[in-house]
């Protein structure tokens, strides 16, 4: 995973004698490190793919002066962040007596009613009270001194002697633990405890397994694996100096084991590797995660899967002759070029049932162009996580890569750039013309994710999908809304949004179903134009949400989901990954 997501610094790019467009197919892909941003050459011939054949030759501004790909610019505050190494860390299942399992820690998931205890002091829970005799009572001594009841966030750690484990902690669950994402939460605080205590190999049971269903219990231990993951993860590429786990094994003990439980084990990671690119990408500052970087890792994830991804990058000619005026017209004022990502998935054998699409939001950066971001809650400082759609979508197609669904075709799309200041950028009042021939009336240049969406949508539909979901960072009235936590979802499709809902609680993120006001649309009118990008104050998550609605093809299902508050935590102050998890589950539904 490491090679894959952990070199934003020094990413590579392909460039072609014939096109600045480029796709590939083949393992074999020869992949150049560069230094500075290469384009052909304007005697190149216009072909609109290549399969081998490079050569490099500077670019040239409007200005004629050589301008730095993205990659070169960063190194803007020469900053070169170190790629994040992937721990190496085993999972397995085993049906055994906690007490037989031998290792650095074992963990025990409990609820408030498994630490109960009798009138003599002793669990009534049998796994907790073998566990406490076996240490002469010092488990349930700790828990009341600690005043450990197994609410929801406790956890206590005690170290024995005297039993084949080093260290024994509980985890509270809460008064019940019935979700994925109170066993992702496990998972996290299992990570947590194991990194403070060095510890190398894990065990991680429940106090009562045999209160959930026997067809419940892989996806627990799913879930149990995938917060291991997360839990473990930290994003030190931008730190000098950084503490590594040594964890290297986790066995879940009393779920079951075979066959089942061993793939949803390895599901359970494929979707956390997913998630982790995320949280990278998100976490990556503007001036190395430009839109030439972003293209630069979803080709990489392409090289990487190979069998099943192919990947396309568009240049700005390319996108002139598609006519996206909307999206050029946000990306006209920065000096780093935009580039127009797909990547497309087709299963390894068998026919294809299904086609979708998913359409990520791609600002590097938003500074809000001449309706400049200023004063206090603006958030300016966190910009970077304006790519934070396009974030969960590249995520979802790394994991898609790894797991190979059958009989479903997936279509990644990504408009990237920024939206900066200069004498060559968007102005309020301007009138741009999309890929479907819909002009806007821009009275708002920081309402411009939904410009960026608009080409995006167009194409994707044009590639014959039958359901598409586009995510962005779009609205603060969302947030206003909904909060911190909770993505809004939109759609005119009662059935599409049946599947999505059912998506998100299998993988334990939180969406909320908004509604779609068509009445709303009136203050989206314009006098000169076919309409406005932005309408009044009341209601602004619903209006982008019709907006974007102009630009996707009536045949096709279609949602939109409004991810501004959940992409990034202000409390830890880091990139959740959100998205990832949901696509990945909606895309298996849609599988054969």
């Amino acid at each position: 995973m490491a090679a894959i997501v952990g070199s934003l610094g020094t990413a590579y790019v392909c460039c072609c004698s014939s096109s600045a467009s480029y796709s590939f197919r083949s393992s074999s892909l020869f992949l150049t490190k560069l230094t500075h941003f290469y384009r052909p050459s304007s005697s190149s011939s216009s072909s609109a793919s290549f399969r081998g054949s490079f050569a490099f030759v500077p670019f040239r501004s409007r200005r004629g002066k050589f301008m730095a790909h993205s990659l070169a610019q960063a190194n803007l505050g020469l900053t070169n962040p170190t790629p994040n190494e992937a721990p190496q860390v085993s999972f397995g299942a085993k049906d055994i007596d906690v007490l037989e399992w031998k290792g650095d820690l074992l963990a025990v998931g409990v609820t408030e009613k498994d630490v109960a205890k009798d009138e003599n002091s002793k669990f009534k829970n049998p796994i907790l009270n073998k566990l406490d005799s076996r240490l002469g009572g010092l488990l349930s001594e700790a828990s009341a001194e600690e005043d450990f009841t197994g609410k929801a966030g406790q956890s206590t750690v005690l170290r024995f002697s005297g039993i084949g484990t080093k260290r024994v902690s509980l985890i509270g669950l809460g008064k019940s633990a019935s979700n994925v994402a109170a066993f992702r939460s496990l998972g996290e605080t299992v990570a947590v405890a194991a990194k403070a205590s060095q510890a190398s190999d894990v065990a991680i049971s429940l106090a009562s397994p045999d209160e959930h269903s026997s067809v419940s219990k892989p996806n627990i231990a799913s879930a149990i694996a995938s917060g291991t993951i997360l839990g473990i993860f930290e994003d030190n590429r931008y730190k000098s100096e950084s503490k590594k786990s040594v964890l290297k094994s986790v066995e879940i003990i009393g779920l079951g084991s075979g066959p089942e439980v061993d793939k949803k084990l390895k599901y359970g990671q494929d979707v956390s590797s997913g998630i982790v690119l995320g949280r990278e990408l998100v976490n990556s500052p503007a001036n190395v995660l430009t839109p030439g970087a972003l293209a630069a890792e979803a080709t990489k994830i392409a090289s990487a899967y190979s069998d099943v991804l192919s990947a396309t990058i568009l240049n700005e000619e390319q996108c002139k002759e598609l006519n996206m005026g909307s999206y050029l017209g946000v990306a006209a004022a920065s000096a780093n070029p935009p580039h127009f990502i797909h990547l497309c998935y087709k299963p390894p054998t068998g026919p294809v049932s299904t086609k979708l699409g998913l359409v990520g939001k791609g600002l590097t950066f938003d500074s809000g162009g001449y309706n400049i971001k200023t004063g206090p809650g603006c958030s300016i400082e966190i910009m970077k996580t304006d790519m934070g759609g396009s974030a969960a979508v590249l995520g979802a197609a790394k994991a898609i890569g790894q797991i190979k669904p059958l009989g479903v075709e997936v279509h990644f799309v990504i408009a990237a750039c920024e939206n900066m200041i200069s004498g060559t950028g968007m102005r309020p009042g301007d009138i741009i013309t999309a890929s479907n021939g819909k002009t806007i009336e821009v009275n708002n240049t920081d309402a411009e994710g939904r410009l960026t969406l608009a080409d995006a949508l167009v194409y994707t539909c044009k590639q014959g999908v039958d359901k598409v979901i586009d995510l962005a960072t779009l609205t603060g009235a969302c947030i206003v809304a909904l909060g911190p936590s909770i993505a809004g979802i939109f759609t005119p499709s009662d059935d599409l949004a049946k599947e999505v809902l059912a998506a998100s609680e299998a993988s334990g993120e939180k969406l909320w179903r908004m509604p779609l006001e068509d009445s709303y649309w009136e203050s989206m009118k314009s006098s000169v134009a076919d309409m406005l990008n932005t309408g009044g104050r009341p209601g602004g998550a619903i209006t982008a949400a019709l907006f974007l609605k102009q630009f996707v093809d009536e045949k096709v299902q279609w949602m939109h989901i409004d991810v501004a508050g959940p992409v990034f935590s202000d409390k830890k102050r880091t990139a959740t990954g959100f998205g990832v998890a949901t696509l990945v589950e909606w895309v298996l539904k849609n599988a054969s």
